[in-house]
């Protein structure tokens, strides 16, 4: 994938303290991946209230557990309680908001005013963070909320850094704003083509993704169609089923061919890599990370690439420059093609996905180193996907270890040889090229 165009901001700039790298955790495992590979703060799901309902979430024993590890490494975590309640929702909001608050949660990520004003009274100790889901996009609307008494609002996705900087100017709040990932197709917080499709509510957690799905477009009937409608596609339409709502009589026009791609609305993901020092500068205190139903592999990928961006712009701002392989590691980890959204300019249609997407190159995390020998240069792996003998594979970690190596032999605990570690958290020994560290990571290139 080839590196993005580099529009510069040229509006006020203002300078920071080190911003927050806030990152997705869809379950305990991943929180402890996301904190250990450089996350200041992470952002979890509950039982109830949030909106990614199909994440494994936490239950109030995994958050305390999760609090207690980010704590050893300073680092904050979040919970999104972002839906929109209907009245069947807010019965046990207070008992549920105290238990976070009781699990030692920071903060709350909320978008009904209902669940804002409850937590304000009934857990004043966690911090109330405006979600995105209120589209909030202008500095009028970001001080309504500092005047409601929340210390931080997570702007809407399609705010631009110039709108960014004019609410910096105007109102002393913390900003938040995704950086990196998924896009909705639809304004922040506004879709209802999932509620439309299929009954699953978008704002309650129930999003299936419509937006990503694949479509037969059809031109608008005519009544005088029969006579041009050429035989070929006459035979298309009766074999294609009928787009709702059909008229009777009037000929429906597919638009597609058999050997086309069907259309799809979903939008390139976003990638703000090559311009951290524009994001430091306009002020947006908290870099969010989008991804909470992502893999292991992608949230420690990215976060550990963003912390090392992050980390060498302040170390010296004036010197800072961009390194190449940031951008490959971003490539591995890659869903979708990637922009840099409503930063800079408007999406237009180059910024949305007509055709099947092509994917970057896709890697697989394949071990998770759990002991180092520096004697015998012995390293203990678990296994987390399939890989033998006479692979290439890379090692990298959050303190600098990267290389690449042909996997040579594998063994069990026992020293007896493998011709393949297949068994899902097997653990097995193997020498490495160069010295790993505990929770350094191993991938493999699919196929």
């Amino acid at each position: 994938m080839e590196a993005m165009a580099q529009p510069k901001y040229k509006g006020k700039r203002y300078r920071l303290d080190k911003p927050e790298l806030l990152a997705p955790a869809g379950n305990l495992e991943k929180l402890k991946f996301a904190v250990h590979y450089g996350a200041d703060a992470v952002y979890i799901g509950g039982q109830k209230y949030g909106l990614r309902s199909n994440a494994d979430n936490f239950t109030f024993e995994e958050m305390k557990e999760g609090v207690e590890f980010a704590a050893k490494y300073g680092a904050k975590v979040f919970v999104a309680t972002n839906i929109y309640a209907h009245n069947e929702d807010i019965e046990g909001i207070e008992e549920y908001l105290r238990s976070l608050q009781d699990a030692g949660i920071a903060a709350i990520i909320a978008a009904d005013p209902a669940i804002i004003e409850v937590a304000k009274r009934a857990a004043p100790k966690l911090e109330v963070h405006l979600s995105t889901q209120q589209s909030t996009l202008n500095w009028q609307a970001v001080k309504f909320w500092k005047d409601e008494g929340l210390p931080r609002v997570v702007l809407g996705r399609e705010t631009s850094l110039e709108e960014i900087a004019a609410i910096k100017e105007h109102v002393d709040i913390e900003i938040e704003a995704f950086i990196h990932g998924a896009m909705c197709s639809s304004f922040s917080g506004r879709c209802v083509l999932s509620n439309h499709f299929t009954d699953r509510d978008s704002n309650r957690g129930g999003c299936c993704q419509s937006c990503r799905w694949k479509y037969d477009l059809f031109e608008d009937g005519r009544e005088d169609a029969a006579s041009w409608v050429s035989e070929e596609d006459r035979l298309m339409q009766q074999a294609a089923p009928a787009p709702a709502p059909f008229k009777p009589g009037v000929t429906q026009i597919p638009l597609f061919q058999p050997q086309d791609n069907p259309f799809t609305m979903g939008s390139k993901d976003l990638c703000m890599l090559e311009h951290i020092p524009d994001l430091i500068e306009v002020g947006i205190d908290s870099f969010k990370i989008e991804g909470r139903m992502k893999s292991i592999h992608y949230v420690a990928t990215v976060v550990n690439v963003y912390r090392q961006a992050i980390d060498s712009y302040m170390a010296d701002p004036e010197n800072y420059v961009l390194k190449p392989e940031w951008i490959e590691e971003i490539n591995k980890a890659a869903n979708r093609p990637l922009n840099t959204g409503f930063f800079y300019d408007t999406p237009d249609h180059e910024d949305h996905i007509y055709e099947p997407e092509e994917k970057a190159v896709p890697y697989d995390f394949a071990g998770l180193v759990m002991e180092y020998d520096e004697k015998t240069g012995m390293a203990v792996i678990q296994q987390r996907n399939h890989f033998k003998p006479g692979d290439e594979i890379e090692f990298f970690g959050p303190d600098g270890t990267f290389f690449k190596q042909v996997v040579g032999r594998i063994e069990d605990e026992n020293g007896q040889a493998l011709d393949a570690a297949r068994h899902p958290l097997q653990l097995v020994r193997m020498k490495v090229d160069q010295p790993v560290r505990f929770f350094d990571m191993m991938r493999k290139r699919k196929n």
